[in-house]
């Protein structure tokens, strides 16, 4: 999905077939959220110099998808950047409810006035801060019964810290939920055990999921329009 931390690997194919597909199945007419809508949250993220590093938009639309298939009610995001991500969760139906992580005050701020304009605010707390710390202390709310445990969890924030954040989220979901870890496949480097933390990071969640009785999961490589990449899907048993 987005390329923290690596370079583009671009193919004019992958693109114009993004193009081509979204321009049919998600028409102006029908969608949500709206072409407008999603196009001022990119424009805007630029405007403020957030980094390009959002979702593609079919990504965005399978995170949807994907919650809608599911019927998830309250989901986690970790990684906010300008509510790109976000929006696209949050239309997932009214009575939806997105807890998304965000390090950067500004990166937040950005992200609330994109959530304005998409009229998706009232669906969304941000919550500001990094995600070590933060997650812990929504796990003591899901604990308290203050708030509900979640059905889907989107991670898209710094690499090295992707199993940390796996496995603080897996005590807050429901049986069954779903766990999507973003940019694990880096260009196919997942597979070398490189000198990178942004590769390790990815190597490290990997094999702890795999060893994690709590968790199943695979990995699904992709391309795009922005990149070679993928992610790694999971459930919680």
């Amino acid at each position: 999905m987005s390329g923290q931390g690596q370079s583009y690997e671009q193919d004019p194919r992958w693109t114009a077939v993004d193009h081509y597909s979204l321009s049919h199945l998600h028409a102006t007419s029908q969608a949500s959220p709206t072409n407008e809508v999603l196009a001022h949250a990119l424009a805007n993220s630029k405007k403020q110099d957030l980094p390009e590093i959002a979702v593609s938009p079919s990504q965005g639309k399978y995170l949807k998808l994907q919650a809608q298939l599911i019927r998830a009610k309250n989901i986690l995001e970790v990684g906010t950047l300008g509510g790109y991500s976000t929006i696209w969760l949050a239309s997932a139906g009214k009575d939806v409810h997105v807890t998304t992580i965000e390090v950067d005050a500004h990166h937040a701020e950005v992200a609330k006035a994109n959530l304005e304009h998409a009229g998706v605010a009232d669906r969304v707390d941000v919550r500001l801060g990094p995600g070590v710390e933060v997650l812990p202390q929504i796990a003591v709310e899901v604990k308290q019964g203050k708030k509900e445990k979640f059905q889907l969890v989107f991670i898209d924030a710094d690499k090295v810290n992707n199993w940390n954040y796996v496995d603080s989220a897996v005590g807050m979901c429901e049986k069954g939920a779903c766990v999507i870890v973003d940019n694990v496949v880096r260009k196919g480097r997942l597979a070398e055990d490189v000198d990178d933390p942004n590769v390790q990071g990815a190597r490290k969640v990997v094999e702890s999921l795999g060893k994690d009785p709590r968790l199943d999961g695979v990995v699904v490589q992709m391309v795009g329009e922005k990149n070679y990449d993928g992610f790694l899907f999971a459930i919680v048993k």
